[in-house]
């Protein structure tokens, strides 16, 4: 926190692995944490106890704490926009998990909602905050890389793979109709587009469904990897998906996503590849990343005091001492928290993005449905 700044005063809604990890950044950026509100009064006084904080009852009760600066939205994907609408017009500043909420119309109003209110409001689309990526980023900005011929990759993840694997997210009414694209395919979406510059027009999508029934999950579970009962019910979201893609500009783009690859635990890859050379990014393996060229390829590693402006920004160790997923998401957290502070952070994704990307879920279900070619 620069000197001067006062000390923010945030909430964490939601208590789960992804709570967590909002609480440890926003400490880790000096911010109070007030309070919990978690799935439950009982999970919200347990939280509350190990936490050290007051344990919230209801929403409203978050929004009428005058210490509450900041709201992080740690919840599942139904309650995204009535709680995003409603701190803003509360006069919180927000953080929201994406997607923004389950369908489009909700993401609209919420995207509205922070323009209008003037306030802080960013997704957390960390991949960005890799040193790497922006190195990437800055090098396609200084047309090292030429023109694009084609963008091409997968994220893959293997948590559903068990057949008794279930949770909220696999209940279209509160994790939305699409579940492994609008997860992890909006991340590699967002990623990609950022790095490139390039903005997909039209996509052609097929979905499958590994598993055809799962555990119930319950209702009162904001998170879970496996059902709360022994009903199972069918599956009506994807477990994978397949995309062609097509930019503004007319490159072409593939993806591959699933939550079923065995043994891919969170692998975000892309290569990029343009008619100067090309670049590959791994987020497994984020410390390094490989350059093509049509003379010699290049292995560029992470380090401090190197490279482009914001590479030297997010590199805190020096080469050999891996920074990775939790390092990018504190600086994602830190950049929210410098522009609520009145700064401008570069890259730092705003409700604006969690609405393209809303778009762009929207567009691949129903191509998922037509068959054919569809405008985003």
């Amino acid at each position: 926190m620069s000197p001067g700044k006062s000390r923010r005063g945030a909430a964490i809604v939601g208590a789960g692995m992804i709570g967590e990890v909002h609480r440890r950044s926003a400490l880790l950026v000096g911010a109070e944490i007030v309070g919990v509100l978690a799935s439950t009064p009982q999970r919200s006084l347990e939280k509350a106890g190990e936490w050290g904080v007051c344990a919230f009852a209801s929403v409203d009760e978050v929004l009428a704490d005058e210490r509450v600066d900041v709201v992080h939205i740690c919840t599942p994907n139904a309650t995204h926009a009535p709680f995003a609408e409603a701190a803003l017009a509360a006069g919180k500043h927000v953080i929201c998990e994406k997607p923004l909420g389950i369908s489009l119309a909700e993401a609209e109003r919420m995207a509205a909602a922070a323009d209008t209110s003037g306030l802080v409001a960013t997704v957390p689309f960390v991949y960005r905050y890799h040193p790497l990526v922006r190195e990437i980023r800055a090098r396609r900005q200084a047309g090292e890389f030429g023109d694009w011929h084609l963008l091409h990759g997968s994220y893959l993840q293997d948590w559903m793979l068990d057949p008794d694997a279930s949770g909220w997210r696999v209940d279209p009414e509160r994790g939305g109709v699409s579940r492994a694209f609008a997860d992890i395919g909006s991340h590699w979406c967002d990623l990609v587009q950022w790095v490139s510059g390039e903005t997909f027009t039209d996509v052609f999508a097929e979905f499958s469904i590994a598993v055809p029934t799962r555990p119930a999950a319950g209702g009162a579970s904001f998170s879970g990897p496996r059902g709360d009962t022994a009903e199972r019910v069918e599956v009506r979201t994807e477990d994978t998906a397949a995309l062609l893609l097509r930019t503004g500009t007319g490159v072409l783009a593939s993806a591959t996503i699933s939550q079923v690859a065995a043994g891919r635990k969170n692998r975000l890859w892309f290569e990029l590849d343009g008619s100067g050379g090309s670049a590959v990014f791994d987020q497994e393996n984020p410390e390094q990343v490989w350059l093509g060229g049509a003379e010699g390829n290049r292995v560029l590693v992470r380090d401090i005091g190197t490279g482009s402006a914001e590479h030297r920004r997010l590199s805190k160790l020096p080469a050999g001492h891996a920074q990775g997923y939790a390092d990018c998401f504190d600086a994602f957290v830190a950049d929210t928290y410098a522009a609520i502070d009145g700064d401008e952070p570069e890259g730092l994704p705003t409700f604006t993005d969690g609405l393209r990307s809303a778009r762009l879920v929207e567009a691949v279900v129903r191509a998922s449905g037509n068959g054919s070619w569809t405008k985003v």
